[in-house]
């Protein structure tokens, strides 16, 4: 009864019909006999865990697939935030994350079957997709905040976690809609996000006031990030999962190094009076600074990636006697991982650290 219930839940037909309900269907349209398959082509073109073949767009088809472009990661600036809430996330975010990302490469379940499902991403076709690292993160962000300031700032519990709850309901549903993941994987991302959140919460002002106030901080904050990156589960091909991954790591570590700079430097943002804390109202003064604050974190993180990044493949390059031309040098171990990690390390840095002072300067606080 459980083994059946369980590959029900694993049944690509139940998120075809969640796609056709929400008006996402497959069309008849180049589909040949011979060629489509049911495997994967993963980012080098080789055949990897999953399914890929000819491609084609939304469409009704019993032997086709799809090609839609998307782009990959977003990055979004921080500033200055209270000393309760910053190392609690960030710490949560990024173990989460690591967990779900090597339990694909472990557990190594294929994304659903298309057809019948309708896929629109085409860049995570090489990886794996049990368990959604989607619904994951957006579980852990959406409550791991909630709790964090549900008793330090004056605002509705209530309407606090529904907000939570329908976020991380929007970014679930949103895996099964796109054809990246089974239900089954969007319910075990949840749970195991929920899970690791229950046990770690007595830990919580532990691990923060640690990461504050520890001078072993950056040490930490450096080398264990990295070596996870280094030591992530190898495959028989290429897939953009260890790159990702380093790249969480990478700037849940620069973040960490700068909310600890901050810190011993006296620059933690903390509101002044009695907890809770009210809310300030939204004024047309304080959402033209937070406009503005924004632009200027976007140009410094923007400029960041791009500085870094093109200096740490010109070492790595150079080190490792690669032509600066070779692309696909980009995908070897020794050099995608330091060079992500430098990246998006500076960025997390930049963004905690370099950005609020930045703020100061302009004196947009």
């Amino acid at each position: 009864m459980k083994t059946s219930f369980l590959q029900f839940l694993q049944d690509p037909h139940l998120v075809a019909s969640f796609q056709r309900c929400c008006g996402l269907f497959l069309r008849v349209e180049d589909c040949l006999p011979g060629n489509c398959s049911n495997s994967h082509a993963n980012a080098t073109g080789d055949r990897g865990p999953g399914e890929k073949g000819s491609v084609i767009r939304t469409s009704e088809c019993t032997n086709g697939n799809q090609r839609h472009q998307i782009n990959g990661s977003h990055q979004y600036p921080h500033g200055q935030e209270s000393k309760d809430s910053h190392g609690v996330s960030g710490c949560v975010v990024k173990i989460v994350m690591y967990l779900g990302q090597a339990s694909k490469d472990i557990i190594k379940w294929p994304r659903p079957l298309s057809p019948p499902v309708v896929k629109l991403e085409t860049r995570v076709d090489a990886e794996y997709g049990m368990p959604s690292t989607h619904a994951m993160a957006a579980t852990a962000i959406s409550f791991t905040f909630l709790i964090a300031t549900m008793y330090r700032y004056k605002y509705s519990v209530a309407l606090g976690l529904m907000a939570s709850t329908v976020l991380s309901a929007l970014v679930s549903l949103s895996r099964l809609y796109t054809g990246m993941h089974t239900v089954l994987d969007v319910i075990c991302g949840i749970l195991v996000t929920a899970v690791f959140m229950v046990l770690t919460y007595p830990f919580w002002n532990i691990i923060d006031n640690f990461q504050l106030t520890s001078p072993l901080t950056p040490v930490i904050a450096i080398v264990i990030p990295f070596f996870m990156s280094y030591t992530y589960p190898a495959l028989d091909h290429y897939s953009p999962t260890r790159g990702d991954t380093t790249i969480i790591l990478g700037v849940a570590s620069g973040c960490t190094i700068g909310f600890w700079m901050n810190y011993q430097y006296g620059r933690t943002y903390e509101p002044t009076g009695s907890l809770p804390f009210e809310l300030p109202s939204v004024t047309l003064e304080i959402v033209s600074l937070a406009i503005a604050r924004f632009l200027v974190g976007i140009i410094v993180l923007v400029a960041t990636r791009q500085v870094v990044k093109t200096l740490t493949l010109k070492a790595l390059y150079a080190w490792f006697n690669v032509g600066k031309h070779d692309v696909e040098a980009r995908k070897r171990l020794e050099i995608e991982v330091p060079y992500k990690f430098v990246t998006y390390s500076s960025i997390g840095f930049n963004a905690t650290a370099v950005v609020p002072l930045l703020h100061q300067f302009l004196e947009l606080l």
